[in-house]
Order: C-alpha cells, then sequence, then structure tokens
C-alpha cells in the first residue's frame, strides 16, 4: 500500500473561472489581465477560438505564490462588438465549454461562424444551445441529429429574453447571459436549480430569490469595463488529490488555495458528512470567490455514498466520478440517481464508470439516471484494463483508485488527463511517500 504525504502547490487552476475570464475579457473594453489562467487543453481551446475571431492577446510566465512559475493572459478588446468574422472554421476540440459558451457571443455578431471539435464533441447536444438563442433572433443551424457543427449566423438586433432554464447547466446560463448582454433591454434567467455562479458574479449581475426560483438579470447593451482576474486553483481537480488521501492509509495532504466557491465545493460536505477526514483553513474572500486550503488525513473509514438530491447533484455533476470510484473502493458501496446528465458529457460517463466497475469485480445495476455499486464479488489478479473512453475524469477516477490501493491497471489514452489537469502524474510522484 502506498502512502502519499506533503503539500499541493501548483493544482491547475480552475478550468471553468479561466473560460469565463477569458470570454468576459473580451467582451470588455480595453485591457484584460488574467492571472493564474489555465494551460490545460480546454482553456486553450477558449484562447484558440478567440484569437481566430480577432481579439488580441497574449500568453505569458511570472512569478506566483509559493515560488512557482504561473501563465498570464493578457488581452485587448473594443468590447461587446470587438469580435472579427473568422477566416476558419472555429475548433474548440473536446471543450464543451467553449463550444456552448461562445456560441452565446457569436449569435449576436453580424457575421457567419461555425464551431467544430473533436469526435467527441460533434457527438454532444446541442439543441439547449440552438434553443434560447433562436428565441432571441439568432440563427442556428445544427446536424440533423441536433449536434455540431454548429452554424451561426449573427445578428445585432438580439432581442432580451425571459428564458427557463429546462435543466440545470453553467453553460447554458451563461451563454444565454453573454448572448443577452448584446440585446435590446433586460433580459431574465431562471433556475429551478442553482448551477455554478461564476459567471453572473464575475460579471456582477443582479440575482433575486422568489418563489423557489432564482432569477439571473441580464442588463443590455451595457459596456463592460475591463478588469483583472485571479484564477484560484480547480475545487474540481482538488477532488482527485482528496481522493487519494482518503484511499491511501496513513496519508497526510494538504492543498493550497483551492476555489471554495459553494456551488462548486459540496463534494468536501459530502465528504465531511461521511466521515472523510478533511478540514477546510485559511478561508478568505478574492475578487468575489472563497479561496482556501483543503487538510486530508487518512485517519478513518468514510460511510458509502448516496447522491441523489437534484440541487447536489447539479453542484457536483463533475465530481462525480471520483466520488463514484473512491465510494466503490472504500466501501464496496455507492448509489446514484437523478444524473442523467452524466450521460451527455465528454462520454456517457455513467456506462462508462459501470462498466469499468464491473470488470474490478464489483457488482453494478444500472438505469437512466444514474447507477448503483452493491459489492465486490471478486479483485482481479494482474493487470486489468479500464476503458477511458477518451474522457479525463473516468481516466483520472482509476488512475487515483490504481496509485492509491496498489490496483495494476492499463487505462487506454492516459494523455487525456492533459484536457484539465496536465501536471497529474506529477504532482502523484511528489505525493508519494
Amino acid at each position: 500500500m502506498r502512502v502519499f504525504k506533503g503539500e499541493v502547490t501548483a493544482l491547475p487552476p480552475d478550468k471553468s473561472i479561466s473560460h469565463r475570464a477569458a470570454l468576459i475579457g473580451a467582451l470588455s473594453e480595453g485591457t484584460t489581465e488574467i492571472t493564474n489562467f489555465s494551460g490545460g487543453f480546454d482553456n486553450q481551446s477558449t484562447l484558440g477560438v478567440l484569437k481566430d475571431t480577432g481579439i488580441s492577446l497574449r500568453q505569458e510566465e511570472t512569478d506566483g505564490a509559493y515560488g512557482r512559475r504561473i501563465r498570464r493572459v493578457v488581452m485587448e478588446s473594443p468590447g461587446l462588438w470587438g469580435f472579427q468574422a473568422p477566416a476558419v472554421t472555429l475548433n474548440c476540440n473536446n471543450s464543451g465549454s467553449t463550444m456552448r459558451m461562445f456560441a452565446g457571443i457569436l449569435a449576436a455578431q453580424p457575421f457567419e461562424s461555425v464551431l467544430v471539435g473533436d469526435s467527441s464533441l460533434m457527438k454532444r447536444p446541442m439543441k439547449r444551445v440552438a434553443d434560447p438563442l433562436r428565441l432571441m433572433g439568432a440563427d442556428i443551424e445544427l446536424s440533423p441529429s441536433g449536434t455540431a457543427p454548429v452554424r451561426i449566423r449573427g445578428t445585432k438586433e438580439l432581442k432580451a429574453v425571459e428564458y427557463r432554464l429546462p435543466v440545470p447547466s453553467a453553460q447554458v446560463k451563461s451563454l444565454v447571459a453573454f448572448a443577452a448582454l448584446h440585446a435590446e433591454g433586460e433580459s431574465k434567467i431562471i433556475e429551478k436549480l442553482r448551477s455554478r455562479d461564476h459567471t453572473e458574479v464575475m460579471l456582477g449581475l443582479e440575482t433575486i430569490e422568489m418563489h423557489g426560483e432564482r432569477i439571473i438579470v441580464v442588463p443590455g447593451r451595457k459596456r463592460i469595463e475591463a478588469k483583472p482576474f485571479l484564477v484560484p486553483a480547480d475545487p474540481s481537480a482538488a477532488c482527485f488529490i482528496v481522493a487519494l488521501g482518503l484511499l491511501a492509509r496513513g496519508s497526510e495532504i494538504i492543498i493550497r488555495d483551492v476555489c471554495l466557491n459553494p456551488t462548486r465545493a459540496a463534494f468536501l460536505d459530502i465528504l465531511i458528512d461521511a466521515g472523510a477526514g478533511i478540514v477546510v483553513e485559511n478561508s478568505r474572500v478574492i475578487g468575489g470567490e472563497t479561496i482556501g486550503d483543503i487538510l486530508v488525513t487518512n485517519n478513518s473509514g468514510i460511510e458509502p455514498l448516496t447522491i441523489s438530491d437534484p440541487q447536489l447533484v447539479a453542484f457536483v455533476i463533475d465530481e462525480i466520478p471520483m466520488l463514484a470510484v473512491l465510494s466503490a473502493f472504500a466501501t464496496g458501496r455507492f448509489e446514484l440517481h437523478n444524473a442523467e446528465e452524466l450521460r451527455t458529457k465528454e462520454s456517457d460517463r455513467i456506462d462508462a464508470l459501470a462498466m469499468n466497475l464491473k470488470s474490478l469485480g464489483f457488482e453494478c445495476e444500472q438505469y437512466p439516471d444514474g447507477f448503483n455499486v452493491k459489492g465486490r464479488n471478486t479483485v482481479p489478479q494482474g493487470m486489468t484494463g479500464i476503458e477511458s473512453f477518451d474522457d479525463h475524469r473516468i481516466a483520472m477516477s482509476f488512475a487515483i483508485a490504481g496509485c492509491a490501493t496498489g490496483c495494476e491497471l492499463d487505462i487506454t489514452d492516459i494523455g487525456v488527463v492533459g484536457v484539465s489537469f496536465p501536471n497529474f502524474f506529477d504532482i502523484l510522484r511528489e505525493l508519494e511517500a
């Protein structure tokens, strides 16, 4: 059994905040400086499409906390309509966030553009992107199956909208907000279940709680003044290191400067409620976001995890793969409901988790919105093949289980971890005692 000890100061910058900082910077008037921008493939895809639509930006390395080098992005933009017609199709690679959120901006630009991606992204549903933008007056064309390529014939005459999100989705909420910033008049976005709120926090949008719903008010055609952004460490990446510390007995790990936004760090509450040895220290607020340090010690077991509350599912949708694998390995049990959204991620994550856990001897039962793990019949001897499905979260979840328990796993396409966590294996090597 391996033991992991140490301090993690080089966790990847938050993906969600990095995407939004770049897009909001491109919509602003003046010079935007983003400190600690993510170098992951997805965030670099966002910078790529911004460059292809005429946004002037550069990346540079600078000194950061704990003596490490960090990435800074500096961009210049004339404001809401500062984009230019691209000479090429806009390649979002594997980044659904790039494709969906940037579509909201392109819908308001007076030119035609086409968004494409890799083989995985080209299969993901985009009707949820097209529907609200069509209501606002944009001309959006999808493939016959409702997927990319997304062809957008934008217009400067977008109409304000009152849009009720059919499912909790921070990406769809954000794309509607970005489009609404260009519309004539005030728009309202209504969500029954709260999703991650970085867009409204970073834009300073008014939010109203009424009759069990949350209303985000977006003023149209209001000048956005450029301002600096500081990107904290990614809590979704922190989840993998937390799981490592909980699975490997005798481990003690501290993870520095993690984003603790309540819509992003609910996985910590789940684990603490299950008895995990987790303490949050040095909590403070920077730029509207709560940041703190996470101390993880394997000093006790955890109870089996059951995740079913729809609001909680919305908050931990990206952490579910790691939570499921952690619970299966630590307790032999796990149960998930109301998470049908997982079937439309980079892979069908419900099927991917169940299939791989079965190959490791776990008893699994699938249903449309989740699955459960009932126990483990056998423990495979020797090397076991794990299919990543070209999905970074599936690959890393099983890599953590293998590292922490000594289980020998052969994971396909392991390089996909670079989508969100380029230094994943470097940190694991540094922590191994």
